[in-house]
């Protein structure tokens, strides 16, 4: 059951979107497995302008971001982050000067860690920072998802599907009841399958096909009990939940 995958948690982090930013892969990797424990989901960025890139595609509730990165340092990464949006972000960064410190937290950085540092603290440092940026209104929002016939706790980790007056709960795997959550939050766009795969599908996983496969089968699950069409494939982009019509 997906109950028994994920630890039930009343954290307004559960299932949030971490975007990490950070050029060495082995850092990145463990990040990525402390915040999955902690029952977050996370995309990694190895360079300044995939950051950019995927901070503007994906919409993370928060970005880890290094400092030192290639192409487009972490001050940069910033300064565009907050030039149009007010995501949180948590500066990692080698360096412990004050003056360092400063300058992230005037350009409008949330929080600062110096490596090396505890994972685990970085995950609790982002869990708080998540719990100050998201107004209480909105934590509870985001326990459950809602879009006829579907209904998602992301407290308890489950999805139910309404047909009639019947209620159904449905038997997902953990990487089908993340892509139908993330196509539940926005049911009429269109969700590239690169953002379906940095969003939804475990780090090992690259190849954007492999979407396809878990769409298909999460959809056979829906027809199975009488959901026809579900989720809406998008010739050369993606998906989305239902069409427009």
């Amino acid at each position: 059951m997906l109950n028994s995958m994920l630890q039930a948690n009343s954290d307004p982090a559960v299932q949030a979107l971490i975007l990490i930013a950070e050029d060495e892969p082995e850092i990145a990797d463990i990040l990525s497995a402390y915040l999955t424990h902690a029952g977050m989901r996370s995309a990694h960025a190895p360079d300044g302008q995939r950051a950019i890139e995927l901070h503007q595609s994906l919409r993370p509730d928060l970005v880890l971001l290094d400092v030192q990165m290639p192409r487009v340092d972490g001050w940069k990464v910033l300064t565009e982050i907050r030039h149009s949006s007010d995501t949180p972000v948590i500066m990692l960064t080698a360096m412990d000067q004050d003056i360092d410190k400063l300058m992230g937290l005037r350009i409008g950085a949330d929080d600062y860690v110096v490596k090396p540092f505890n994972p685990a603290e970085v995950v609790a440092r982002t869990q708080a920072v998540l719990r100050r940026s998201m107004p209480r209104g909105d934590r509870e929002n985001q326990r459950v998802l809602r879009a006829a016939p579907f209904e998602i706790d992301l407290i308890t980790h489950e999805a139910t599907v309404q047909l009639g007056k019947q209620r159904h709960v449905l038997a997902l795997t953990l990487t089908e009841f993340k892509l139908l959550t993330q196509l539940l939050r926005a049911p009429r766009r269109v969700f590239s399958r690169a953002e379906l795969l940095a969003a939804c599908l475990p780090e090992g996983d690259t190849l954007e096909r492999t979407v396809d496969s878990h769409i298909s089968k999460l959809r056979k699950k829906l027809e199975d009990l009488g959901v026809m069409g579900i989720p809406v494939g998008i010739r050369g982009v993606g998906y989305r939940l239902w069409s427009v019509e």
